[in-house]
């Protein structure tokens, strides 16, 4: 699947959380996740611009916990962040951990994030405050198939398209100096 994507950093969680509720947008997740990140020892995953994952999700909204295996890689930084990004929800995590390692990958970081997600039309606004040691500041990913309802939700949500980006987080905290 093919998505494209672009990030607000340094945002007001409470602001977006309101201006999306006033569009009619629908709360559809509040989760606290734990994303176990791997590559291949010569980070060549990571040299193509892409990673494995396996990510555990705590669904605060019903109560449950679902476990992801993914394969992300980015096709596309020019206007928009592009990923193919291939997906399967499993039912034991460290059988998928033992999975990606017995297919040569090993665990490079572990990353703990709440994320809130809010539905508008076909558009998904995503609040993520991850723990400071790895990012110390929020930020917002939207994501969606049509770069028309893009546009139409930085501006709903009082941004212009020159205060998105479409660097990694990586990248981002890069060039703000932080090291996560």
């Amino acid at each position: 699947m093919n998505e494209i994507e672009t990030r607000i950093i340094d945002i007001d969680a409470d602001d977006i959380r309101k201006k999306m509720l006033s569009a009619g947008a629908v709360k559809v997740k509040a989760e606290n996740q734990i994303n176990h990140i791997f590559d291949f020892e010569d980070r060549r995953l990571l040299k193509q611009k892409g990673y494995a994952r396996v990510r555990i999700v705590k669904d605060t909204i019903n109560n449950k916990f679902i476990y992801y295996m993914t394969t992300k890689k980015i096709v596309s930084q020019e206007k928009y962040k592009v990923m193919d990004e291939n997906e399967i929800i499993v039912d034991n995590a460290e059988t998928a951990i033992k999975l990606f390692k017995s297919l040569g990958l090993v665990e490079t970081e572990t990353i703990k994030k709440y994320r809130e997600s809010y539905r508008y039309k076909n558009t998904l606004v995503e609040i993520d405050i991850n723990d400071p040691s790895f990012c110390p500041f929020p930020y917002i990913e939207i994501e969606t198939a049509l770069e028309e309802e893009l546009k139409e939700v930085v501006h709903l949500l009082g941004y212009k398209m020159s205060d998105t980006t479409s660097a990694t987080i990586y990248d981002i905290m890069k060039s703000k100096k932080i090291s996560g």
